[in-house]
């Protein structure tokens, strides 16, 4: 255990005795466990970033194959997320109240039952991979490679639901350190496979010497595998973590029943199901604005793909802060010390905001070297260079609504923050993107996406300043 993993200890200890806090110690815990979430979270994104400019090198076509799938990859992921967290949260709740016996039973049911629920949904993706990208509008050049890239993914869905299980319960641990050291390496490793996946064997020149490089010239279809052999690796890695060296949630320490029980299954669903319709309904808007943008053409859908991978590295910070405000809430529920529950959520998403809006200067200034680095199209490039400095402009709103979110669930509170992002959304953006795609093009749809996430950080303030989800 490193030193920040000590501090963290150690403050989470004072939430779980009823200790009292200074306003230094609660900023203290906020931040050491903020920036390692932060550290995965953008280790996550420059994962994305490595995929894309490496398939960009391929050309806009091969970029638009996977950016017309990506939204049907976050609603398959998102609802893993949402299972995962069912059982975390509760987790959390119970660490709080120092109940570790009765926390390491939920993780053990909640192996099982996240297995089931993965498999399912991994065959379900399966099975519609072959008409998918028709139905979202691809052109017919970027079909196969759609098909194929979507496949891949769903069939590994398995090894990122036990990445999300085994991440989500040592977070709610206080154990922000192994999760993100973890997917780092995850990162690391995608870079490796798709290095040797993606490309054909070449000759490469390195300090002057022609080397020849292996590879199997898979493509996008190399990405794709590259990405599941990573997940599969570090999935395997946490879950030894989780289950064998944590201290609180090892399941080493004492034998137990991994049957589900009525109770658990209903905490879960409680919390999960709220966010799980949530996500199919946000991803189900995500894809209509897919389909909103597939009739602009391939640079369109290239640009799109690409500005949402470069405005990722901005907002990802935010959903570390995220993390770690679900942790500090989650105790402080459990500890039932409603004092500085309120105060965790005040720090949280003031350093949200905060952070993100530097990222938002920084995006705006940066976005030419951005795209540039991710595609060699110049169409492309400038496209996404202008969508890029309008979304800029939301970030300090984003972050609200992240961090805010993440507060409400570590609170359990899923249901009203989910009708919120819904109806944000489904009657802000997207019926504002429809208006404006035909005239305005890509830009409109951006347009539309920066008025809608500053109207959801506006809501998600209100709710949260009326702290009717302190229960």
């Amino acid at each position: 255990m490193n030193k920040s993993e000590n501090a963290s200890s150690r403050l989470l200890k004072l939430v779980q005795d009823g200790m009292p806090m200074t306003l230094g110690q609660q900023l203290k815990l906020t931040v050491t466990l903020s920036i390692p979430a932060i550290i995965s979270q953008l280790s996550s994104i420059l994962m994305q970033f490595i995929d894309a400019s490496m398939v960009g090198s391929l050309g806009a076509e091969a970029s638009a194959s996977i950016g017309l799938v990506s939204t049907t990859t976050w609603l398959f992921a998102g609802i893993s997320a949402a299972c995962a967290t069912g059982f975390y949260v509760q987790v959390s709740h119970l660490l709080g109240s120092k109940d570790t016996a009765n926390a390491r039973s939920v993780l053990r049911q909640s192996i099982v039952m996240t297995m089931i629920f993965s498999i399912v949904i991994s065959a379900i993706g399966c099975a519609i991979s072959g008409p998918l990208p028709r139905w979202l509008g691809g052109e017919d050049s970027i079909l196969h490679d759609a098909s194929m890239y979507f496949l891949i993914f769903a069939a590994s869905l398995p090894f990122l639901q036990l990445n999300m299980l085994s991440s989500g319960m040592l977070r709610s641990s206080g154990n922000m350190y192994a999760p993100s050291m973890l997917n780092i390496l995850m990162c690391l490793l995608d870079v490796v496979f798709n290095f040797f996946l993606i490309f054909p064997t070449r000759t490469m020149e390195i300090f002057h010497t022609e080397i020849t490089v292996p590879g199997a010239g898979l493509g996008v279809t190399g990405a794709a595998i590259g990405t599941a052999l990573a997940s599969l690796t570090v999935a395997a890695m946490l879950l030894h973590t989780l289950c064998v060296k944590s201290p609180e949630l090892a399941l080493t320490q004492e034998k137990g029943s991994f049957r589900p029980t009525k109770k658990c299954l209903k905490n879960a669903v409680g919390i999960a199901f709220p966010m799980g319709c949530e996500r199919i309904i946000m991803c189900g808007a995500q894809i209509m604005s897919t389909v909103i943008v597939a009739p602009l053409g391939t640079i369109a859908i290239a640009a799109n793909s690409f500005a949402i991978t470069a405005e990722s590295l901005c907002y990802m910070p935010g959903h570390g802060i995220s993390n770690a405000a679900t942790t500090l809430v989650g105790q402080s529920i459990g500890a039932r010390r409603r004092d500085i529950t309120w105060r965790f959520a005040n720090i949280s998403v003031l350093m949200g905001i905060a952070v993100m809006t530097v990222m938002g200067i920084v995006m705006y200034a940066a976005a030419p070297m951005m795209m540039g680095i991710m595609t060699p199209d110049a169409a492309v490039q400038e496209l996404g260079t202008k969508i890029l400095r309008i979304e800029a402009f939301a970030e300090p709103m984003y972050a609200a609504s992240i961090v805010a979110y993440g507060v409400f669930v570590g609170a359990g509170d899923t249901l009203a923050p989910s009708i919120m992002n819904l109806g944000s959304i489904w009657a802000v953006r997207l019926s504002l993107a429809a208006l404006l795609a035909p005239h305005y093009g890509l830009e409109g749809v951006w347009f539309a996406m920066c008025v809608e996430l500053c109207f959801r950080g506006i809501i998600f303030l209100i709710r949260l300043n009326r702290k009717k989800w302190i229960k």
